[in-house]
């Protein structure tokens, strides 16, 4: 039996492919048999026995279902405005990168340059390109002005290697333009007709290869017949703006969102622990659903055809629920079994403390606190560090006990009904990156990040049905202690200011003029007082001493009264 998976594209996932490779070097040792890599650098091969084979497919099942269509409703626009020709009524075609943060329910529309380099180093020169610029004082071109789109041919590194130098160099965005023309377009491939490069099969995906969580621009692929018509334009110096557009489905007063994870998830540690205030503020008018990711052990082979678990301590209930390893050792740690665990046990204790409200105050602190104890793999699935997590998230852990064995329970061979649901819900999602967000049935790209989702979500509301919270805290520069006083205490945003921070300087600079204008006032009073009395000094009147004599007092005898005695006496 042969197992042959072919990577057309170089950004799929390597660290995972490693990962995989290591295990099935595990299950070899399991299992007595040998795994040979064959062929060229794209074919991998393993090769073993029939019933010890299956055994991979759980662990590839993440690799392979990449290819499959996901129907995540992403509602992006692609649109050129300059020049006029090339603008089109229906946008272009174009694929999102599965990392960065789009500004969802808003827009980039500035001017494109092109880089004329692949940008795989991180020392990014800025002043070369197209359309060509004046020259400085220096004699050099000057550099990219800001804000600007940057376009960059695909090829030479990983998508996240370009993005991120493009960020570095100060772009707002990226439009990787594809060199290879796909198969399916025949005007393509004719224009190309005689050249080298060959046609693809399938579209490439824009992946992340695990390092792109420092991304915050957000970057489309543009397939190559259109790309070659901007970089026309570009490279005949013709200034071409283009607009990238996301938009959110805004069918009511209340937004749906929804999180696909595993418990032994790294990347989605930081929002479990950190959302449970926004999901509070938020209320009646956001609705919560936690998914739990279970690969299927019966699509996988991993039960055999005589009912034996294929699959070693992966799965449960004899092979039909199935867990990677999540520190890739089969015989010590956390196995693959306690993660299906711990994910029913979650379901569970949504089932009775989250489903009826959509916001489950229980279930957040519960895997607050479990993060806190029992996230190692001494206590993962230790009783006794589990009952103390339920005593400090007030969950009733003989309620979910019995919740759990009712459900199907984990051990024998036979269906888990709640199991089963996540089964059905991530195959009619279409999921296949972890974690995943969803609001308004639209998959949020880039990192996890609890002020990402909130502004997603406060994007998602019919307009004039948003919650106070999200007009006091989606662009508030403080927005955690915003979320918790229903304050903003900062600014804003980059272009406004909170209410008391415009009324404090509106204070501070009016006691500054009104300061500026007493001081004017008084010095001006004691200038005039100094002249009168230089005057008056010099006509001082002779008076009369009594004896008949006119005699003339001292000039500055009146002067020197300060001005307390009238003029006339």
């Amino acid at each position: 039996f042969e197992l042959t998976v072919r990577f057309h594209d170089c950004n799929i996932a390597p660290l995972r492919l490693r990962n995989s490779h290591s295990i099935l070097e595990q299950f070899a040792k399991k299992r007595s048999f040998q795994p040979g890599i064959q062929g060229t650098t794209q074919t991998k091969v393993a090769t073993m026995a029939p019933y010890q084979s299956i055994a991979l497919s759980v662990i590839l099942a993440q690799v392979l279902s990449i290819n499959a269509e996901t129907p995540d409703n992403v509602q992006s626009r692609l649109q050129v405005h300059v020049p006029q020709s090339l603008f089109k009524a229906e946008g272009y075609d174009h694929r999102e990168a599965l990392f960065g943060v789009p500004p969802y329910g808003g827009s980039i529309a500035q001017n494109v340059y092109f880089a004329d380099a692949d940008l795989c180093d991180a020392n990014v020169d800025n002043r070369r390109g197209y359309p060509i610029r004046p020259k400085d004082s220096h004699g050099n071109m000057e550099p990219w002005p800001s804000p600007y789109i940057l376009l960059v041919d695909r090829g030479g590194c990983s998508f996240v290697n370009k993005v991120r130098n493009a960020q570095r160099a100060g772009a707002a965005g990226v439009i990787i333009a594809d060199n290879v023309c796909l198969c399916s377009d025949s005007d393509c491939v004719s224009a190309n007709a005689g050249k080298e490069l060959t046609c693809q099969t399938a579209e490439p995906i824009m992946a992340d290869d695990g390092s792109g969580a420092d991304i915050s621009i957000p970057s489309f692929l543009m397939f190559k017949s259109d790309a070659d018509l901007v970089k026309a334009e570009l490279l005949a110096n013709h200034m071409v703006q283009i607009e990238m557009q996301w938009a959110l489905p805004r069918p009511d007063d209340r937004v749906e969102y929804d999180l696909w994870s595993v418990p032994s998830d790294v990347m989605s540690r930081e929002f479990l622990k950190s959302f449970k205030p926004y999901a509070v503020a938020l209320g009646e008018h956001a609705y919560f659903t936690p998914n739990q990711y279970i690969y299927d052990g019966i699509r996988s082979h991993c039960q055999g055809s005589d009912g034996m678990n294929m699959c070693y301590n992966l799965c449960t209930n004899n092979g039909r629920y199935c867990a990677t390893d999540p520190d890739n050792d089969l015989d010590k740690g956390i196995s693959g079994a306690d993660v299906v665990k711990e994910s029913l046990r979650r379901i569970c204790i949504w089932k009775h403390y989250g489903e009826s409200d959509g916001i489950g105050r229980e279930w957040w602190d519960y895997v607050a606190e479990f993060q806190h104890r029992c996230d190692s793999p001494d206590y993962f699935v230790h009783d006794d560090c589990i009952k103390d997590v339920y005593k400090h998230s007030k969950v009733d852990g003989a309620v979910i006990d019995r919740c759990m064995r009712d459900s199907g329970g984990l051990e024998t061979d036979a269906t888990n009904s709640f199991l089963e649901l996540a089964l059905g819900s991530q195959t009619q999602r279409g999921v296949v990156v972890l974690p995943t967000a969803f609001v308004n049935n639209v998959a949020l790209r880039g990192t996890l990040s609890p002020s990402a989702v909130f502004g997603a979500i406060c994007s998602g509301f019919l307009d004039g049905t948003e919650p106070q919270i999200c007009k006091q805290c989606q662009k508030c520069g403080n927005q955690d202690e915003c979320i918790k006083t229903s304050h903003c205490s900062g600014a804003s945003s980059s272009d406004s200011v909170s209410k008391h921070t415009f009324v404090f300087s509106l204070f501070m600079i009016t006691a500054a003029f009104s300061l500026a204008a007493f001081y004017h006032w008084k010095k001006t009073r004691e200038d005039m007082r100094d002249q009168v009395r230089g005057i008056l000094a010099e006509y001082m009147p002779l008076e009369d001493q009594g004896d008949g004599e006119m005699t003339q007092g001292s000039p500055m005898d009146f002067a020197r009264q300060g001005g307390s005695a009238g003029l006339i006496s």
